[in-house]
């Protein structure tokens, strides 16, 4: 189910009505509604996955039982173990398989020795690469005594279920969300208001940027042999803005819907596009990934400790595990050693924590430093992304080589077609400028914003959005 379908339009209300005027406020029917919605949204996508999802909620429930009466350190090894090799195992069977199959076979060949490897024709369950890491942070936790074990197999499943962030996070981690499904929720008018701002800011997002700056993308990059550089740089940025608003959309919804509900999920995007060097872009964007990534692979590794080389082996091994969970493609791949590559020089200078703060903090406009630094950071940023989006790294290769043409110092072509994405954009980017010290874009202080204006803000943004919702795009990352 999208959350920009007119299914949802109709599941949303009323689910939330059901929830605060029929289930009484009692914590143990609330969870079971919200299990039980849960798996009817996901399942609207294909029912045959919810045994999935239920097997792997059912896996780390019991090992969270059985942690919680074992102290030999040798059984509690074995008990994450199994949870690691349950989920870890249904997501490389789903999203790796075929991967190393071709690329087993294809280095047999290059040795002189050709096999034949079989290819499986499977489905990606939606959202398996975000509920995963959701469920075995709780494994991992209760593992290392940060987590008291729950015995309320509801509270639990409805945790790894939660639907406002299932198929595309934020990716909690039980020490935040799970304690919530404990305690009664009483509904706060201020946290729903904000609430449907934020979903009314996502939709905008999603709906009126991404999707039209999809239009522009998937021509380009199908037909880049037959454009200009001058077009083909236009695009790169185009698709950078159109996955930021693609996914933290669904973050904003997903957060957005969770207040309607009583409940507060983690924070996500954090205006990424206004940092002023790669580290703080990774402060900034997937904010939910690149933390657990952090305590749950890097720290483990060592992080920042020890010797240079090791501190340098941490680095690429986060980026490139990061690239390789976004897809099964040596693109991705390339696409984190990329960011590990613009990372370096920082973590080797010890800079990687120089801007730690929101920039041109309490001033509207920047000096000509923060706009050079945002504005390098932006581009090389934006390059990379051409091998996330590029079918092969050939074809990234040839795009870039393009761009760095005599044509890029051409008019792009269809520029005039594109006139009203990029007046939307500005719109757009001056919008986020302004509330970057905000949680989001339309976190308004009622006091210095009167209700008229802010009206009609809310009322030129549900236009655009009711004009622009034709065709539905899946979010992008639904694929992971």
């Amino acid at each position: 189910m999208l959350f920009h379908s007119i299914e949802f339009a109709f599941f949303l209300p009323i689910v939330f009505i059901l929830y605060w005027f029929v289930t009484n406020k009692k914590i143990k029917v609330q969870n079971t509604l919200l299990l039980i919605v849960s798996y009817i949204f996901y399942g609207w996508w294909d029912w045959r996955f919810l045994s999935l999802i239920a097997f792997s909620s059912f896996v780390d429930f019991f090992v969270g039982v059985k942690l919680k009466h074992t102290q030999n350190d040798k059984q509690r090894k074995l008990l994450l173990l199994i949870s690691i090799i349950v989920n870890l195992g249904f997501l490389g069977f789903f999203k790796y398989f075929n991967f190393f199959a071709e690329n087993f076979s294809q280095a047999f060949t290059l040795l002189g020795q050709p096999i034949s490897v079989a290819r499986l024709n499977i489905v990606l369950p939606v959202g398996i690469s975000f509920y995963t890491f959701q469920t075995l942070s709780y494994s991992i936790d209760v593992y290392r005594r940060k987590l008291e074990p729950t015995t309320d197999i509801i509270a639990f499943f409805a945790f790894v279920s939660f639907f406002p962030q299932l198929v595309a996070g934020p990716i909690e981690r039980a020490t935040n969300l799970l304690p919530q499904f404990y305690k009664k929720r009483e509904f706060d008018h201020n946290n729903a208001v904000d609430g449907m701002r934020q979903i009314l800011w996502g939709l905008f997002k999603k709906v009126v940027i991404a999707d039209n700056c999809a239009i522009f993308v998937n021509d380009i990059f199908a037909n880049y042999t037959t454009y200009s550089g001058s077009t083909l740089l236009l695009g790169t940025f185009f698709f950078a803005f159109q996955i930021y608003g693609d996914f933290s959309g669904y973050s904003d919804i997903a957060i957005g819907t969770a207040n309607l509900f009583g409940f507060k999920l983690m924070r996500n995007f954090a205006f990424p596009y206004f940092s002023r060097d790669i580290a703080e872009f990774w402060r900034r964007w997937h904010i939910s990934l690149s933390t657990w990534f952090r305590d749950y692979l890097y720290i483990p590794l060592g992080g920042s400790k020890g010797s240079v080389l090791k501190k340098v082996r941490n680095l690429f091994i986060i980026f490139v595990v990061s690239g390789f969970w976004h897809g099964a493609n040596w693109t991705f791949i390339v696409w984190g050693g990329l960011n590990a590559v613009y990372f370096l020089p920082l973590m080797l200078l010890k800079k990687n924590r120089k801007n730690t703060n929101s920039v041109a903090e309490g001033r509207f406009i920047p000096n000509l430093k923060d706009l050079f630094q945002m504005g390098i950071t932006f581009f090389l940023t934006s390059i990379a992304w051409i091998f996330f989006r590029a079918k092969s790294i050939p074809i990234a290769l040839n795009y870039i080589a393009k761009i760095f043409s005599i044509s890029l110092f051409s008019v792009p072509e269809k520029i005039a077609d594109m006139s009203y994405i990029l007046i939307f954009l500005f719109i757009f980017i001056i919008i986020e400028w302004a509330q970057r010290e905000k949680q989001h874009a339309l976190e308004f202080d009622e006091i210095k914003i009167h209700r008229s204006l802010r009206w009609v803000i809310y009322s030129s943004i549900f236009t655009l959005i009711f004009l622009y919702l034709g065709d539905h795009h899946e979010f992008i990352y639904f694929q992971f």
